[in-house]
């Protein structure tokens, strides 16, 4: 979170001069984090290829084949990341110890919910955001990986409020963290702070033009800037904004722009 990835690369090398496994699982999840922030697809193969070679037992291998779920989910083989995912969940299920029950929150989560309309199914949700909640707190490893999906499991429930207070938690613990303060900006959004939405998006626009070029989570800033000047009746604005997507580049990345947003956008036909 604190975007030292060539110090957390490192570590990573030098750790596999001990435990060989965890060090090359280490490096995975660095390089998956290289990804999420600056939209280095590269980097994201490179996890997936690294990650199915590493060798590990027991909870380590349960997360090296939870971070191939990942990485497999966002290569477009969604099926298969799915079946991976859940196996490493399974491994997980029975342990006592919080960051390998917070794991296994995340996929026992969306299968409570994707049954939540079956008569009499018990519906466990509720435990899993507590237990989430609880790992994200007191994690020192892995607590961006349970914060994160915690933050989302609020904002699909449309309980915006708690996603902005987690992500501000977030912020705390990594300040000026670009992703997280993305995820802020979208719960703003979703609680119609426009004015305040649009200023953090315009300003990582800006801070990731320069950083690491029009990449993903760059044209990510786009598109949510259309909606939420859009949304805020300044139409001018996000025409502005909508006129950016007329670029090669952007074409060259539509593929990996975020589901929800691009059928939002298409459904309203803001773009």
């Amino acid at each position: 979170m604190a975007l030292r990835y060539n110090d957390a690369l490192k570590y990573a090398k030098e750790l596999r001069a001990e435990n060989k496994g965890l060090g090359c699982i280490l490096e995975g999840v660095v390089r998956i984090s290289i990804y999420d922030d600056k939209g280095d697809t590269a980097s994201l193969h490179h996890a997936g290829r690294s990650l199915e070679k590493c060798e590990a037992s027991g909870l380590w291998d349960a997360l090296r084949r939870f971070e191939i779920g990942y990485v497999q989910g966002e290569t477009g083989h969604s099926v298969k990341g799915a079946m991976t995912t859940r196996s490493a969940a399974k491994a997980f299920e029975d342990s006592k110890e919080l960051e390998a029950r917070a794991f296994f929150a995340i996929y026992a989560y969306y299968i409570d919910k994707s049954f939540s309309w079956v008569p009499f199914k018990s519906d466990n949700r509720a435990e899993y955001l507590s237990v989430l909640d609880s790992a994200s707190k007191v994690s020192g490893r892995f607590w961006p990986l349970f914060l994160t999906p915690l933050v989302w499991m609020h904002y699909d429930k449309e309980d915006y409020a708690t996603g902005l207070k987690l992500a501000e938690r977030g912020l705390a613990r990594a300040p000026g963290n670009p992703v997280m303060l993305q995820i802020k900006a979208d719960m703003l959004y979703r609680l119609k702070r426009y004015d305040e939405a649009a200023r953090i998006y315009e300003e990582s626009a800006a801070a990731y033009l320069e950083r690491t070029g029009a990449s993903i989570r760059y044209w990510c800033s786009v598109l949510n800037l259309i909606r939420i000047h859009n949304d805020a009746g300044r139409k001018e604005k996000a025409a502005e904004w909508r006129a950016k997507l007329d670029n090669p580049k952007y074409r060259a990345l539509e593929k990996w722009m975020p589901g929800s947003l691009m059928d939002d956008l298409n459904k309203r036909d803001l773009i």
